[in-house]
């Protein structure tokens, strides 16, 4: 369930080919059938000289991932359904359009991670929603969590009454192809929720895998919650696009409007890395 990145193609590659050559022991857990792995992999893996293939029951594919039943609202959030709010001014209809053609292009070709800062209302969960979307129209692999929640969950893995074991929770969330991560930052801020949520970004972030977060809240914000070793990965030119949505509250409706951040402030967060 690794991200099919070349980086990440190119690793594992290394990895397996070495191990390959040299005859070492290796056991192997693919979550996918043998038949939709590259040729390149899926000959290494079942080479007759060295390898034992063992199935367990039907094999579900990854791309399988959907909506759960808690996230009606986000299964009709799409691209087309996105509100470009005709009744802003110029300013602010030029950032919606410059966060939607953002959103749109990482649905298309998922690379690094995209940050959508900006008050409760201003359409980022949409955007973020629609990424999911479009990538289950394309039939690959993606995963939604509202941060808050997520955290309760893996608390009451804990509990010996539970139906999903408190590692396979963390490791599906942590390792998913393409992960969002709403409301982020909306949590206590204790050590332990603190830890979880650097575990999993800190895994992303080593392993270049596509991750799209939402934040009411600013990076210097996010640094008072946790540290600079988050917030460092989340600004992290190399592998981020932070993009700062400065619209006001949809369901406010018709009100006045704030005054929009200085282009000095914009220059950096508010136009997409990609045509």
């Amino acid at each position: 369930v690794q991200s099919g990145t070349p980086w990440a193609r190119e690793k594992l590659d290394q990895l397996l080919t070495f191990r390959f050559n040299n005859e070492l022991p290796t056991a192997i857990v693919t979550a996918v059938p043998l038949a939709d792995l590259e040729d390149r992999l899926r000959t290494r893996l079942t080479d007759p000289r060295l390898a034992r293939v063992y199935e367990f029951g039907e094999v579900v594919p990854v791309s399988e991932y959907g909506w759960g039943p808690e996230f009606e609202l986000q299964k009709s959030q799409t691209f087309a359904s996105f509100d470009r709010r005709p009744e802003l001014s110029e300013e602010y209809q030029a950032n919606l359009d410059w966060a939607l053609d953002a959103a749109m292009n990482f649905a298309r070709d998922p690379d690094g991670w995209l940050l959508f800062l900006g008050e409760t209302g201003c359409g980022k969960t949409h955007l973020a929603a629609a990424i999911v979307n479009y990538r289950y129209e394309a039939g690959q692999p993606a995963l939604f969590v509202v941060v808050p929640e997520f955290l309760d969950h893996l608390r009451s893995a804990f509990s010996p009454d539970s139906q999903v074991s408190y590692d396979t929770l963390f490791e599906s969330v942590k390792a998913a192809p393409l992960l969002v991560l709403d409301d982020f930052g909306e949590v206590s801020a204790t050590p332990w929720a603190r830890e979880k949520l650097y575990q999993v970004l800190n895994y992303r972030y080593n392993g270049r895998l596509p991750t799209v977060i939402t934040t009411r809240f600013s990076l210097d914000e996010i640094v008072e919650q946790f540290d600079r070793s988050v917030s460092s990965r989340l600004a992290d030119k190399n592998i981020s696009m932070v993009f700062n949505i400065i619209v006001p509250d949809y369901r406010l409706g018709m009100i006045e409007e704030k005054r929009p951040a200085s282009r000095a402030t914009r220059s950096r967060r508010t136009r997409p890395a990609r045509d």
